[in-house]
């Protein structure tokens, strides 16, 4: 299992009302060796580095979460040192069929790995920590430091993925610092957001201090008690903070975003409504919404059970880190719910989004071996749509209440807040924060020109900002910011195989193959460019009105024509003729590109083409002139047997594995239980 530490050789900065934090602000380095490093300020409070003499120019170089929400990623470079800060995922769109996980492109980070000096993380959301195990596959990361819950569940993620020896995992508290390299300082600041233990950090760099907000709201009264630290962020401001890089996701919504807990007395309320069973629904990962949802089912007398392996993950480590607090016996496991009434049970699960193998999901299909929708049951969805997933939680509705479920969800039923600031929590930041320069992120297009429009209503001119994409290099220095050449981004595609990254070139034959079906044609070939029998053809996906048997007699003669004046093209050796003497992987690229003109010029259409080509020595009866060679059996077992086996493969393409025992890294599973949440 992956190793997590607390920092022993780090500091907390002196405030006042926080009795755990110890009177001298003297950081230990992180380096391994136990040298003490003192903060010593500068003219502008900023820790002193190192210097050649000469101004350098940090590189703030976003890989995700720009025009965008999801896989948020993002490098800060000094000179030969990078520091990453989150590393998230995003989830596939509907045209990338069997993809489960999206993650930015990583060549940069590939190509510079030399330079990698450590990783902090500012909270646990997938779309922070979805990604570290894919990327230390392939490139180190020493260090990793983090809050105690982001650190648990990315604990979890390693040890699946086979990766736990790659990187070793520190946790972090608030107005703690840690030294990355040499080049950066950073101390980690306490917000609030719709997950417990979250923070904003302060990097301090040799140009000054640039503060990254993370995720974020101004929540004054927070489930947990864990208040933001809004003096501290006031005191950098007062000393001077370089730039601002802030979350921009709520950017076009007016006021400020409410309280979590305001969304306790709707819930209670609900669920004393419901006539039934409760079936729940909320992000698996919003700790405090499924604190306040457990602490209303102990208070109505409803028992528990869980459906969803994230939802058990996040629930259990949160019970170790004092994060939930409820008793074991709350929990039951899903076969004994039917020894309890109705009006005693709520069913909290996963597929707030509509995801297309979550445990809602199957129950609104009526896939659950378990959990069948009945009339008198209460099914609530205490979550919004994220952008791009309407359509699927709008469907999922459709079938709860076709199978006679009453289902509460919308805005309006106050059963959901964001976790994200809304415009004037954007101006309560920038305001205590002062930056000189501002780079909104994580957000679409259109949230990040709001805020930078924000931005300008507060002082900072618009050349003191930059408005920047997936790839773009932000280089700043003390008095300018601006873009450099950028790096390459996009996108890189994991399926359900979990063994490497899907190709763009499989992602369009995918695609191909859902719009337009597949041909196979078989054949086998003598290796003197000879029939052996009929070729093989079948069609799979394929609508048309074409014959059949005139598509098949295409096929025959096109595959005839080539034999008779391209084949010996691909022969090295005429006299032998042996297998090693013919390219029969150029014959069968070759005919496959023959088949698809064939098809897209007389039968209008453009479906994937397979061909399978069977190699048979040429026998002695067919080389000697007086005795033709025997026909070989138009319906060959091995040809017929390729064949099926193609079509088998191409009938599964879109399957994926069960969302409810999510993807990791390493496709392996761990099951987990009611019983285990209540251990």
């Amino acid at each position: 299992m992956a190793q997590i530490r607390r920092n022993s050789n780090r500091t907390s900065a002196n405030h006042s009302g926080n009795s755990s934090a110890p009177s001298s602000p003297r950081l230990v380095s992180n380096s391994g060796a136990d040298r003490p490093v003192s903060l010593q300020p500068g003219a502008q409070g900023h820790t002193q580095f190192v210097s050649n003499g000469k101004a350098g120019t940090l590189k703030i170089i976003p890989l995700g979460g720009l025009h965008e929400i999801g896989k948020n990623t993002c490098i800060f470079e000094y000179e030969d040192e990078i520091m990453l800060l989150d590393a998230g995922l995003a989830f596939p769109t509907d045209g990338m069929h069997g993809i489960q996980i999206v993650l930015p492109d990583m060549t940069y980070l590939r190509d510079n790995r030399h330079k990698i000096k450590g990783m902090i993380v500012t909270h646990g959301h997938e779309d922070h920590i979805g990604g570290i195990a894919f990327h230390l596959k392939q490139v180190d990361i020493p260090t990793i430091h983090g809050p105690r819950l982001a650190m648990a569940l990315l604990a979890d993620k390693l040890e699946e993925a086979g990766v736990s020896d790659r990187t070793e995992l520190r946790t972090v508290g608030p107005r703690e610092f840690v030294r990355v390299g040499t080049k950066f300082l950073v101390e980690f600041i306490r917000n609030t957001h719709s997950m417990a233990d979250s923070f904003s950090v302060a990097i301090h760099t040799p140009l000054g201090v640039v503060i990254h907000t993370g995720d974020f709201k101004f929540d004054h009264t927070p489930v947990d008690g864990e208040y933001f630290d809004l003096q501290r962020l006031a005191e950098y401001g007062e000393k001077g903070v370089l730039c601002l890089i802030s979350d921009s996701t709520n950017a076009e919504i007016p006021g400020f975003t409410p309280s979590e807990k305001s969304v306790y007395p709707n819930l209670e309320r609900v669920f004393s409504n419901a006539p039934g069973r409760l079936l729940v629904t909320t992000f698996a990962s919003s700790v405090h919404r499924v604190n306040m949802i457990l602490d209303i089912a102990k208070k109505q007398g409803r028992v528990v059970s869980v459906l969803g392996r994230s939802m058990l993950n996040t629930i259990a480590h949160a019970r170790n880190l004092g994060y939930v607090k409820c008793s074991d016996d709350l929990f039951v496991p899903i076969h004994e719910l039917q020894n309890y009434p109705d009006n005693k049970v709520l069913i909290l699960t996963t597929g707030s989004q509509g995801e297309p193998l979550s445990a809602m999901t199957r129950i609104s299909k009526g896939e659950h071996r378990q959990i069948k929708i009945r009339s008198g049951d209460t099914v609530v969805l205490s979550a919004n749509p994220i952008p791009g997933n309407t359509i699927a939680v709008v469907n999922t509705i459709d079938r709860l209440m076709m199978l006679g479920a009453h289902v509460v969800y919308g805005r309006d039923k106050g059963i959901h807040v964001s976790g994200h600031g809304s415009q004037e929590d954007h101006k309560l930041m920038i305001s205590l924060t002062r930056p000189k320069f501002f780079v909104p992120v994580h957000g679409e297009h259109r949230m990040l020109v709001k805020h930078s429009e924000i931005a300008q209503s507060l002082g900072i001119p618009a050349s003191n900002m930059v408005i920047i994409d997936n790839g773009d290099v932000v280089e700043l220095t003390q008095d300018r910011i601006g873009l450099g050449d950028s790096v390459p981004s996009g996108i890189e595609l994991v399926d359900a195989s979990r063994s490497g990254v899907v190709s763009d070139r499989a992602l369009r034959e995918r695609q191909q193959l859902a719009n337009e079906g597949l041909v196979t044609v078989a054949a086998s070939i003598y290796s003197n460019g000879k029939l052996a029998g009929e070729p093989q053809v079948h069609m799979s996906g394929v609508v048309s009105s074409i014959d059949p048997s005139k598509l098949k007699g295409a096929i025959g003669a096109t595959l005839t024509n080539f034999l008779s004046n391209r084949f010996e093209r691909f022969v090295t050796n005429p006299e032998r003729r042996s297998d090693d003497d013919i390219d029969w992987a150029g014959v069968k690229v070759e005919l496959e590109r023959e088949f698809q003109r064939l098809l897209r010029r007389d039968f209008v259409g453009t479906p994937q083409v397979v061909v399978l080509v069977q190699s048979i020595a040429t026998p002695v009866s067919a080389v000697r002139r007086d005795r033709p060679a025997p026909a070989a059996p138009t319906n060959a077992t091995s040809v017929d047997s390729s064949v099926n086996s193609v079509n088998s493969a191409m009938n599964s393409v879109n399957s994926t594995s069960d969302a409810g025992n999510a993807a990791t890294p390493s496709g392996r599973r761990r099951r987990r239980t009611a019983a285990t949440v209540a251990s």
